[in-house]
């Protein structure tokens, strides 16, 4: 047959073999073409016609198989992406660069609903070149995409710009003209059948071309495809995300629950050892050293007043610097007892110890800036502990106070009876008498009379004083300081005192005295100095007798009348000495001359002007109040002194 017909066998071949190379269509067309050029009968011509016909169709076939293989491979992979869900970003983005390669189009983009603002936003786009249309936002039922969010169906047009199918908008079509877009194809992604009431839109996939293309029903039918790959992307990382969310909660009450229990177990052995201390007869310091390895910091404990009664640091030591200053205490107790709870300020925390509404004192944590619930509430715990040891060591030294007051009592009223049975009860009440001590006497004004012992009683708490009452004052004997006066010793017990009655109290003080006999005497001369200062009008002031100027001189039964001239003219007598000057010997000549310059001047032989310096000079030293009449009496009798002691 081939013999017969050779020249139909050469195109039919030509046929075959552009079909094994997929040809494009053209080609076909060119080989019945290339037939009737080489004179081809008609009738053979026919034939070959109808196989080009026939090639044509096998060739579509083909490529549509091609083409459902390529969009099954790509399904797939879509398929693999979710079963090893890492990234949702990542699938999402795999999802549309499939969509624009498999529908061949310019771009492809997805959205997604802002459940908040009430609209779709662009979440991840492919192709796309403008920022205007990658930053779109779509109302529901504006344009394409909000048609397609709105009613759950897939749209396509060949020409979004004419159109008018869809509710155009001046933000949606200016992104649509700036990315250039015409032909576009949009499939919602739903969660759930789409016949099912349950169906609800999470998205829109799209694909767009930048020329007018009618979109196919099976190209269509791709993109749902790929949409539903989308859907169950964003459902499966939703679920992972909440499942994530849901184990980090439960781990994070487990957490909860774990260190509740930790701290629990931890106040509670904190609790025992506390006061297992306290009925062991264990003392501030343990207590103080106990808190402070509990709490890992430094710890001090202070009185009312806000002096330290124990101070002890994680390592054994003492915490160091000024935080233990009675007036920052005082103030930091302060915010503790109206906020009711420990506070933190200037980098230390404070709590009040309180029995019931009486403030007993406080506890201060250093080198711990914060203290979680627990250990605030074991810090506080600390402070109950501490309460009940202080009213217990309240009620010890009162009870210790009341036997020596005894012992104040026999010394002021018989110290030459028996001193050295005076001298033995003192040392069984830990009071060495033979050691030089301080005599104080205080009275308070009006209902402060009344507080005055209870107030000398606790400001004596800690220390190794004793009071008493006697003769309707408050009598207190404290060991003497090695560089405190009695003056000052006197002060600072007026300023305490004071404080704690709620009440003007006045103090004198004398002394040092050691041994009985000294002590009585030492009170006989706190008594005087004390009606001294009484009547002089020094009320709630603190004083010893030589800071009464010659009234302590005549009161104190020392007779200090080198201090009293000392303590009156030592700066002019001191300057003299230094500078060679006269100033002493014209004080003198100034008061003799009943404080005439120009008398002075002639006894002194020297000019009026000088007599004015010199005087400017003595106010100078002195002070301004020199020649007020009080002071000046005391001047003339200093200068009276020193003359008759040879000066």
């Amino acid at each position: 047959m081939s013999q017969q017909n050779p020249p139909a066998a050469r195109p039919l071949r030509r046929l075959l073999d552009l079909l094994a190379d997929d040809a494009p269509a053209e080609d076909f067309g060119a080989v019945a073409a290339e037939a009737r050029a080489a004179g081809v009968p008609p009738q053979e011509l026919s034939e070959v016609e109808q196989a080009t016909a026939t090639a044509l169709r096998i060739r579509r076939t083909l490529r549509q198989h091609r083409r459902r293989e390529m969009e099954l491979s790509a399904l797939f992979d879509t398929a693999s992406d979710l079963a090893g869900l890492r990234d949702l970003d990542a699938v999402l983005k795999s999802i549309v660069r499939r969509a624009r390669q498999l529908l061949g189009t310019d771009t492809a983009y997805l959205t997604l609903p802002d459940e908040e603002a009430g609209d779709t936003y662009m979440r991840v786009t492919d192709g796309s070149v403008s920022p205007l249309f990658q930053n779109l936002r779509l109302e529901l039922g504006d344009g394409l995409g909000g048609l397609v969010a709105q009613t759950a169906r897939p749209y396509a047009t060949p020409d979004y710009r004419t159109d008018q199918r869809f509710h155009h908008t001046g933000n949606i079509d200016a992104g649509v003209v700036d990315e250039g877009l015409v032909g576009i194809l949009g499939v919602p992604l739903l969660l759930g059948s789409r016949g099912s009431r349950g169906g609800k839109v999470i998205g829109a996939l799209f694909a767009a071309d930048r020329s007018p293309r009618p979109f196919t029903p099976d190209e269509v039918a791709l993109l749902c495809s790929l949409a539903a790959h989308a859907a169950i992307a964003i459902d499966t990382a939703g679920a992972i995300a909440d499942s994530r969310a849901a184990l980090a909660e439960l781990a994070d009450a487990n957490a909860v629950i774990r260190e509740h229990s930790a701290a629990m177990q931890r106040a509670e052995e904190a609790h025992d050892r506390l006061t297992d201390l306290v009925l062991r007869g264990g003392d501030l310091t343990e207590v103080a050293a106990a808190v402070a390895r509990l709490l890992d910091g430094a710890l001090s404990i202070h009185d009312s007043q806000g002096r330290v009664l124990a101070a002890v640091g994680p390592d054994g030591r003492a915490p160091m610097g000024d935080a233990d200053d009675p007036d920052r205490v005082a103030a930091a107790t302060g915010e503790s007892l109206a906020a009711g709870r420990a506070v933190y300020r200037g980098a230390t925390w404070t709590c009040a110890v309180l029995a019931g509404p009486r403030l007993l004192g406080s506890l201060t944590l250093y080198h711990r800036p914060h203290l979680d619930d627990p250990d605030r509430r074991l810090f506080e715990r600390a402070g109950v502990i501490t309460a009940l040891l202080l009213m217990l060591r309240h009620s010890v030294a009162e009870t210790e106070n009341r036997v020596r007051g005894e012992l104040i009592a026999d010394l002021l009223a018989a110290p030459d009876r028996d001193p050295g049975a005076l001298v033995g009860r003192g040392r069984r009440l830990g009071i060495d008498l033979e050691q030089p001590h301080l005599l104080l006497v205080a009275e308070a004004v009006g209902c402060g009379q009344e507080k005055l012992p209870g107030a000398a009683v606790q400001y004596l708490f800690g220390s190794d004083g004793i009071s008493a009452e006697h003769a309707g004052t408050a009598v207190l004997l404290v060991r003497a300081a090695d560089d405190g006066s009695p003056g000052e010793a006197a002060r600072t017990a007026a300023a305490q005192l004071a404080h704690l009655a709620g009440a003007p109290v006045t103090v004198a003080a004398a002394g040092p005295a050691a041994g009985p006999q000294a002590v009585a005497a030492a009170y006989a001369e706190a008594a005087r100095c004390l009606r001294a200062m009484r009547a002089l009008g020094r009320v709630g002031e603190g004083a010893g007798a030589l800071e009464l100027g010659f009234v302590g001189v005549l009161l104190g039964d020392a007779r200090d009348v080198t201090g009293f001239v000392e303590a009156t003219i030592g700066s002019l007598l001191e300057y003299d000495t230094r500078r060679g000057t006269v100033l002493v010997r014209t004080l003198e000549a100034y008061f003799a001359c009943g404080g005439s310059l120009t008398r002075a001047k002639d006894v002194l032989h020297v000019h009026v002007n000088t007599v004015v310096q010199r005087l400017d000079r003595i106010q100078a030293l002195l002070g301004p109040d020199w020649n007020c009449p009080e002071r000046a009496l005391e001047l003339r009798l200093a200068l009276r002194l020193h003359l008759l002691a040879g000066g």
